[in-house]
């Protein structure tokens, strides 16, 4: 059983969040510094008890500007579902927030990002403890300000699995752990949130044991209230 341990947790989120120099930064960064923001989020729901979907060579691809994720959602089969080792309970909480049933086999959710998308960045630091420590940050777009109505910001680790591995003749990115967070609701204080500057959240996330941590990078995306995309970022992990 892991042991949170609040000095490691604070270690994790200051190296996920601060600005550094030097080999050690250069050799970890992980972040959305420089990447070309995604037009498209695509979700890719698999039941944990369809490993056929697992392995369809017809699953649904994202197009270069697009970006693609898989949850893999609890069945009532628990542990002796076939991709049990990959479920996260998380898929199905989202779906919930969706108003979709969990699928017998895939449902898959297509996304625009909206046409002038405000600046988002995404960041990780690296594993320590079973914990990874990850941010997400949405700052207004030059001469302007951040938008006064509620939000809703999504932080993902995610674990790139190549085609041609762990059975599937696809890419994929395997969902590990998620974060939501509503910003600008109504009697809001949290001292992390400031309309003018930016809006932002840092903390440590878990990763589920059997993850890879060299495969873990961390994508996120803002939506308003009508669940309208509003800005996106996906990372890129420099070694």
């Amino acid at each position: 059983m892991l042991i949170f341990n609040p000095f490691v947790a604070l270690a994790l989120v200051t190296f996920a969040t601060a600005t550094v120099s030097g080999n050690a930064w250069a050799q970890a960064s992980c972040s959305s510094d420089g990447q070309r923001a995604p037009t498209v989020i695509i979700e890719r729901f698999i039941s944990a008890d369809c490993d056929a979907c697992w392995r369809d060579a017809k699953t649904i691809k994202p197009k270069s500007s697009e970006l693609a994720l898989d949850w893999i959602v609890p069945t009532a089969r628990g542990d002796d579902a076939p991709l049990s080792a990959a479920t996260t309970r998380d898929a199905q909480y989202r779906l919930d927030a969706l108003e979709q049933a969990a699928p017998k086999t895939t449902f898959n959710l297509r996304r625009q990002v909206f046409a002038r998308p405000l600046p988002l960045r995404v960041a990780r630091g690296v594993a320590l403890g079973g914990y990874i420590g990850a941010s997400i940050a949405l700052t207004p777009a030059r001469g302007g300000n951040l938008p006064i109505h509620p939000m809703i910001a999504h932080l993902l680790l995610i674990e790139e699995i190549p085609a041609g591995s762990d059975g599937t003749p696809v890419a994929r990115n395997l969902v590990r752990n998620s974060l939501e967070v509503r910003w600008n609701e109504p009697g809001e204080s949290a001292p992390q949130a400031d309309t003018r500057k930016r809006l932002y959240e840092s903390r440590p996330m878990s990763l589920p044991q059997g993850a890879n941590p060299d495969r873990i990078r961390v994508v996120g995306w803002v939506e308003d209230v009508n669940g309208k995309v509003i800005a996106s970022a996906a990372s890129a992990c420099v070694n």
